[in-house]
């Protein structure tokens, strides 16, 4: 199968590898990482995928996508993971809601209850109306955080 994506370091580059490999600088995955685009230089071993793939324990889509991203993106990016911008879920509540959650867990519970449950504190939260709907785990996931 022809490669789509051709890996062709230069000496600085190259230089920058073995430095990072012999020296084991970073975390496993980048020393692996590292080897595996050395391998996978057209003007070096040239190895193919597969061969890549079972010298270093991992798959030949690994080694496609590290040489794609080589490709389009450099030496560094493809050495180094990549850095979320955002969180796969965003934030249910804002600093100042769970604030008021908090203070109000602290206050005393309603006439004929001795302690605060999450379901009471959940309902009295939207009574309140500190936020139009909230679930009683996310008031345990507010509270867990700051105990």
């Amino acid at each position: 199968m022809r490669k789509l994506y051709i890996v062709r370091l230069t000496k600085q580059e190259r230089v920058e590898l073995r430095s990072v490999v012999k020296k084991l600088t970073g975390t496993g995955q980048k020393v692996r990482r590292a080897q595996i685009l050395l391998k996978a230089d057209a003007g070096g071993p040239n190895w193919i995928d597969e061969r890549i793939a079972e010298a270093y324990a991992c798959r030949t889509r690994t080694v496609e996508r590290l040489r794609q991203r080589f490709v389009e993106q450099g030496c560094d990016a493809a050495l180094n993971r990549v850095e979320r911008h955002q969180p796969p879920v965003e934030k249910l509540l804002t600093g100042d809601q769970e604030a008021r959650i908090i203070a109000t867990r602290l206050g005393l519970p309603p006439k004929g209850y001795n302690n605060w449950t999450l379901r009471l504190l959940a309902r009295k939260v939207v009574e309140l109306a500190i936020v139009d709907a909230v679930s009683y785990e996310t008031v345990r996931r507010t509270l867990k955080k700051t105990a």
